[in-house]
C-alpha cells in the first residue's frame, strides 16, 4: 500500500482542554477523509510518523486532537501557524454510515473521532445523540457539541463513567446502531450491550501503531470470522469494527 503524502501548513494550533491540543493542517489540495480513518503526521528527527484519528476536515482543513505523550507529540506542539508539515493518509476503514438511529459513545481523546462522525450523520440529516465521559470538566475539549457529558467526579455534567448510563440511553433512546471510541473497557461493554439489547456495534479501536499501513504487524488483534478466530490490524483492517466480531480480553 503506498502512502498519500501532501505538503501542508499549520493553519490553527491550541490548547483546548487541561490536557489536549488541537491542530489544523491546510493542505496544498482538499483531501476526502471519511469518519473513523486516520493521517500520520511525520516528525521532525523522528522515523516512525504518528498516527491520529480525524476530528474535523473542513475546507481543506483538516483538525487532529491530540495529547503530549512522547516525543512525536511534543513536536507537534511545538508548531506554530505557517510552519510546514508533512501528512500522509487517509487511511484505514470507515464507519459504515447507514440511515439509522445513532447513539454515539466516546471517552477521553477517543471523543475525536466520534465528533467527526457526527458531523457527518448531521450532514446527511441522520438522528444521533452524542454521550461523552471525560476524567473532570478541565478535560472536556472547548467546543465540541456532546449531548450528553460525564466527569468522573461529576464536576461538569451527569457524574461517573459514561459507562455507568449506556444501559439507560439505550432503552429511553432506543438506538438502531451504536458507533464508539475509546478505553478498551468501553468499546468492549459497548460490544456486549449491543449483543444483549441486539443492536448493530461499530467500534473504532486504539492501538499503539508503527508502520499504519499492516506491515509492521504490530497493532494486531484477535477478531472472529467465518467460524475461526484470526489475525487483525487496527491500521489496515480496522481501525473500525463490528464490536460482536472482536475477541475482547479481559
Amino acid at each position: 500500500m503506498s502512502k498519500k503524502i501532501y505538503k501542508a501548513k499549520v493553519h490553527r494550533i491550541e490548547k483546548v482542554s487541561a490536557s489536549s491540543h488541537f491542530i489544523e493542517i491546510k493542505c496544498e489540495t482538499p483531501v476526502e477523509i471519511k469518519a473513523g480513518q486516520f493521517i500520520s503526521i511525520y516528525c521532525d528527527g523522528l522515523t516512525l510518523r504518528r498516527p491520529f484519528s480525524v476530528y474535523s476536515n473542513n475546507e481543506g482543513r483538516i483538525g487532529v486532537l491530540f495529547k503530549e505523550r512522547g516525543k512525536g507529540t511534543k513536536y507537534i506542539k511545538s508548531l506554530k501557524v505557517g510552519d510546514s508539515i508533512d501528512v500522509a493518509g487517509p487511511f484505514g476503514n470507515t464507519f459504515n454510515i447507514e440511515n439509522k438511529k445513532a447513539l454515539l459513545v466516546g471517552a477521553g481523546i477517543g471523543a475525536a473521532p466520534i465528533s467527526y462522525l457526527k458531523s457527518k450523520l448531521d450532514e446527511q440529516g441522520i438522528e444521533n445523540f452524542f454521550a461523552c465521559g471525560f476524567l473532570n470538566k478541565d478535560e472536556v475539549p472547548n467546543g465540541m457539541k456532546i449531548d450528553m457529558t460525564c466527569t468522573d467526579d461529576g464536576s461538569f455534567g451527569e457524574k461517573g463513567s459514561v459507562l455507568n448510563y449506556l444501559g439507560v440511553l439505550i432503552n429511553d433512546y432506543q438506538p438502531e446502531v451504536i458507533y464508539a471510541c475509546g478505553p478498551h473497557i468501553v468499546l468492549k461493554k459497548v460490544a456486549e450491550l449491543g449483543e444483549t439489547y441486539g443492536i448493530e456495534t461499530q467500534v473504532a479501536m486504539e492501538k499503539v501503531m508503527a508502520c499504519g499501513i499492516g506491515v509492521c504487524r504490530g497493532c494486531v488483534i484477535d477478531i472472529k470470522k467465518d467460524g475461526k478466530i484470526v489475525n487483525a490490524t487496527v491500521c489496515k483492517d480496522g481501525p473500525v469494527f463490528k464490536g460482536n466480531e472482536v475477541v475482547w480480553e479481559n
